[in-house]
């Protein structure tokens, strides 16, 4: 999918040479490479590292300033620097909606909505201002301060679809991947009938964030999550070297460097309208075969919490069976959950629940295969404290309780 640049955009007083790449088909995949990262190393800093969701968030924005003030410092577009400031980028704002999600307690039919709200804020004041959306007029800094902002924004957007549609479904990661790819094809076709490309060029971009989130759980859930077992941090180094080897190939080679603006597709006001229906159909058919995904019976999602299953586990079991340092992490996590718990701080005990559900899955395949027995044992009294925590009217009681029972079975 090739953007354009309309003949205001070639009007505008060029003050640096370009500052993004030209969109060809390594546009796409890096980008998709950089989505994907973005859920798996967010959650392996988080959860598998034990830093915790706002302080990640704390770091990964620090972290943004300084990367996004390198690149604003360029006056022209780089590979390395402009794809490094991509995937902070998605780290973050991946972070934001997880914030928003488990820190806070935002349902994400809610969060969905007030980041698309902002997301027609950003573009619109973008317009107002620079009286165009394309891409390939990001030759000031105004517009490129546009352009790095609408960018979070489909990030944290993108985010909060995407775990909206498991929430909704049920579907495994793997199942999800083809709704996002679906449309995306989609909308490709409607790019080659005659839509308006920068319509299309943001649609397809907001899409690839669910697409990469959900490769990303696929490859890094456990089995028994419908995943390949791959684990966060081995998933994360894949595709970090992936998008290295990319941006050393688009270094080299300049492939993907806009020497010149490219050539202009004549407006057609009439197919473009004609195709924004067709765009409409298929928002339409989406949203029916949500609802319908969401009427059949179905379980939750990939990654939230199974029905509580209590197995008995002798003292000193865990240690006995499992490596040291993890059971280690697992006691930590719980006592800190516990201490919140007590101390009434519900959402730090959310947020406590969410890093002992994520470094246990990490585990999972492993220490499964180590002793299915203490697994299952350990698993089903995770599995009660994360459904205490989790409940619509938590009790603080019963989440003691529940915590208290973990932190025996793991002594």
């Amino acid at each position: 999918m090739t953007d354009t640049t309309n003949s205001a955009a070639l009007r505008t007083p060029r003050t640096m040479l370009s500052k993004v790449p030209e969109i060809t088909v390594w546009f796409w995949v890096i980008k998709i490479l950089c989505t994907t990262v973005g859920e798996s190393f967010a959650d392996w800093i988080n959860m598998t590292l034990g830093v915790g969701l706002i302080p990640t968030a704390l770091i990964f924005t620090a972290v943004l300033a300084a990367v996004l003030g390198w690149q604003l410092s360029l006056k022209r577009y780089k590979p390395f620097p402009y794809w490094l400031t991509v995937v902070v980028l998605s780290v973050t704002g991946t972070l934001y909606t997880d914030i928003l999600t488990d820190t806070l307690g935002v349902p994400l039919a809610m969060s969905t909505s007030v980041f698309a709200l902002i997301l027609a804020v950003v573009f619109g004041a973008w317009f107002v201002k620079e009286r165009t959306l394309s891409i390939h007029s990001i030759v000031t800094l105004p517009r490129e301060l546009f352009y790095w902002l609408a960018i979070l924004v489909t990030f944290a957007l993108g985010t909060a679809v995407g775990d909206w549609t498991l929430e909704l479904t049920g579907w495994g990661p793997g199942i999800s991947v083809l709704l996002p790819a679906g449309l995306i094809i989609a909308i490709v076709a409607g790019w080659k009938m005659g839509a308006n490309v920068v319509l299309s060029f943001w649609l397809a971009y907001i899409l690839t964030r669910p697409l990469g989130a959900n490769l990303g759980d696929w490859l890094g859930f456990p089995p028994d999550q419908q995943g390949l077992g791959l684990g966060v941090a081995i998933t994360s180094v894949i595709f970090l070297a992936a998008i290295l080897a990319t941006v050393i190939y688009l270094t080299v080679t300049k492939a993907d460097v806009i020497e010149k603006p490219a050539d202009v597709r004549p407006a057609n006001p009439g197919r473009e309208k004609v195709v924004l229906g067709y765009f409409a159909a298929v928002a339409i058919a989406a949203g029916a075969l949500l609802t319908w995904a969401h009427a059949q019976p179905h379980g939750a999602p990939p990654g939230a919490e199974a029905p509580t299953v209590i197995t008995a586990i002798a003292p000193g079991q865990a240690t006995a069976k499992f490596p040291a340092a993890d059971v280690a992490n697992f006691r930590a996590i719980t006592a800190d959950a516990l201490t919140k718990v007590q101390a009434g701080d519900q959402a730090g005990a959310t947020a406590s629940a969410k890093n002992l559900e994520t470094a246990w899955d990490d585990a999972a395949t492993r220490l499964q295969a180590q002793d299915s027995e203490t697994w299952t044992a350990i698993d089903g009294r995770i599995d009660a404290v994360l459904t205490a925590i989790r409940d619509a009217s938590p009790n603080q009681a019963t989440e003691t309780q529940t915590l208290n029972d973990l932190a025996a079975a793991l002594k």
